[in-house]
């Protein structure tokens, strides 16, 4: 893989992106991770012409417009990075025959299930930010190649940036207790496995559509109740119902992914979150 050649938009700065960033270059990748200034995403030319400058036989999508709630009043710019960063994508990369991993969300469904979503599953997005994703993930996945990976993937938590787990930790070291909801349920997942799950699926020279996730479920409670506990803090966490916490867009009560096609694609199993959550805590907390 000496002379594989990455390019990771949301490298510099991105949860994804910087955790992409360091198990590439753990394998002996090449990688490039330039920002707006240096960069223009948008702009097919622009990009072509990185992309050939630089030899780049993979593009590695971890932007996305993530702030849920705040995308149900800035639908412009949630469709912005959400679908149209991933066409300009997906036809500059197809053009030129390179590789394209694009992430996408759990929250492309509905959440009506109780039984962990496959790929087959026919996603109903509630949110902007939910139809916007799935929007990006059309777009690609309409005019396919074999060097295409479409990536669902949910709950992040990982070096580098702020999320759930950090500030959880950081409120039970100031609180005696949190109200946490007990109501939704999801994959918790660890950004440094999930990168390594991805480059085994690009290893496979797979492509289509996958679910990409650590084993197991939680509620939010859960996983805050564990990050407290392997932190090795006395908080206590109160469950409360998501109708006590008001929220601008709709979440899915359930989405636990099904992982099961990368089980048998690669032949291995991700590990329990709780086992990635106690790793995370404990080398960068």
């Amino acid at each position: 893989m000496s002379d594989m050649k990455a390019l990771i938009l949301g490298g510099k700065s991105g949860l994804l992106g910087q955790a992409l960033d360091q198990v590439l270059q753990k394998h002996e990748w090449q990688t490039m991770c330039p920002d707006r200034n240096e960069l223009d995403v948008f702009n097919s030319s622009s990009l072509t012409e990185y992309i050939e400058k630089n030899r780049v036989r993979i593009v590695f999508n971890a932007i996305a417009y993530t702030m849920v709630d705040q995308a149900e009043e800035e639908d412009e710019s949630a469709y912005d990075l959400n679908r149209k960063l991933p066409a300009v994508l997906g036809k500059v990369c197809k053009s030129s025959n390179i590789g394209l991993v694009h992430f996408s969300s759990d929250f492309v469904f509905d959440g009506k299930k109780n039984t962990p979503y496959t790929t087959e599953d026919s996603p109903n997005p509630q949110s902007v930010y939910g139809k916007s994703k799935y929007e990006g993930e059309k777009v690609l996945l309409s005019k396919p190649w074999d060097k295409l990976l479409v990536i669902r993937t949910a709950w992040l938590f990982g070096p580098f940036k702020t999320n759930f787990v950090d500030k959880i930790i950081s409120l039970a070291r100031k609180k005696d207790s949190l109200n946490v909801v007990h109501d939704q349920v999801g994959s918790p997942t660890y950004t440094l496995d999930l990168a390594r799950y991805t480059l085994n699926l690009v290893n496979k020279q797979t492509s289509g559509l996958y679910h990409l996730a650590n084993k197991g479920r939680a509620s939010w409670c859960e996983l805050a109740s564990e990050a407290i506990k392997c932190a090795g803090l006395y908080c206590r966490i109160n469950p409360i119902q998501s109708s006590e916490y008001p929220q601008k867009a709709n979440r899915p009560p359930y989405s636990v992914l099904d992982c099961s096609k990368y089980n048998m694609v690669t032949g291995k199993s991700p590990r329990p979150w709780i086992q990635s959550l106690r790793d995370y805590i404990y080398h960068y907390q």
